[in-house]
């Protein structure tokens, strides 16, 4: 895998969707904008032009918006990333007591010193049988790094290595913040489409009031940069897997350990005919597009991971098929004492 150029080619297709997301926003500004005017010259009789600062009112009402539901939706990891991961079932590795969790600790401290940061606090689902991982914080002081159990059950030492350093990436590019920050941005262009709506809305008897026009109109625009917004995050989303990807085949100079993963990941997938696996049904929604690999059945425009296939491809230069669900320094596990 020529890791540096996918890692290049990854940067370069976040910048280009960024510049798209500002761009969508302010395409919703003027669209507002234009929405507006055309209301108040179908409300207003023997139209004159429109009033004092129409235009920057309307302008800083819906930037308000925006940037008010990016603030509100920013806090949720004020409590830092230890916080998360507790609220979503995670606890403090027990390295004394536990091999598995004393190995985790080892790794997640030689990948440190290979990515020159500081090593977060390793944390475990203990509860989770599925194979998944996330990282969490705002910056290197409160970062971790949660890894359910099955992964420790079911993965070899490199496997997990590979799973370990995605998740550096993913603290060491601050996709952490990145992610949250257009989640707070998408969730004001909702905030838009939610003004538009309740302006629609009908009183006690069932009418509705003046503003119902203009109301149908804002929420008509809003929708429209709603679902844009989310396209264009779940879009930035994938391209920082694929740089995590590229960044963990990197710090462990093998793609034998999160190639691995990856296709313990697809055989397990496969033996459950592509439902749900119990790590993609209870994980914390929080979380979900911050996991290695995504929960749930999503369309393709708002998926915030690439196919799995495609991700092995890449590690590989080539399709590869699925591995069994078991570490290769261990006897065959019986099906049933995997869940």
């Amino acid at each position: 895998m020529r890791f540096f150029e996918r890692q290049e080619q990854a940067r370069q297709q976040t910048l280009r969707l960024l510049l798209l997301f500002g761009l969508a926003v302010i395409v919703l500004v003027l669209a507002v904008n234009a929405a507006l005017a055309l209301t108040w010259r179908l409300v207003s009789p023997g139209f004159s032009g429109y009033p004092a600062y129409f235009f920057a009112v309307n302008s800083g009402v819906t930037l308000l918006f925006v940037l008010g539901g990016w603030w509100l939706e920013t806090g949720l990891l004020h409590g830092g990333g230890e916080k998360l991961a507790r609220r979503v079932g995670a606890r403090e590795a027990w390295p004394a007591s536990r091999e598995a969790e004393q190995k985790l600790c080892n790794i997640v401290h030689e990948l440190a010193i290979a990515a020159s940061m500081k090593a977060p606090l390793p944390m475990v689902l203990a509860r989770e049988n599925g194979i998944n991982a996330f990282a969490a914080g705002w910056d290197e002081t409160d970062a971790v790094v949660a890894v359910t159990q099955g992964a420790l059950d079911h993965l070899t030492r490199d496997e997990l290595q590979g799973l370990v350093a995605h998740e550096f990436s993913h603290l060491r590019e601050g996709d952490t913040r990145l992610n949250m920050r257009l989640a707070g941005m998408v969730f004001g262009l909702e905030m838009v489409f939610n003004l538009g709506r309740s302006m629609c809305a009908t009183d006690d008897d069932g009418r509705r009031s003046l503003l119902a026009l203009p109301g149908l109109a804002i929420m008509a625009t809003g929708a429209l940069g709603w679902l844009a917004g989310r396209a264009l995050k779940a879009a930035v989303s994938r391209q920082r897997e694929f740089l995590a990807d590229a960044r963990a085949v990197q710090f462990t100079r093998s793609k034998e350990g999160l190639g691995g993963v990856l296709r313990k990941v697809a055989g397990l997938q496969a033996a459950h005919h592509g439902q749900r696996t119990s790590v993609q049904r209870s994980l914390h929604p929080d979380v979900q597009h911050m996991l290695l690999v995504e929960g749930g059945l999503q369309e393709q425009w708002f998926a915030s991971h690439p196919p799995l296939a495609e991700r092995i491809r890449r590690i590989y230069g080539r399709p590869m098929a699925a591995l069994p669900l078991r570490r290769e320094d261990e006897a065959p596990t019986r099906p049933d004492a995997l869940f």
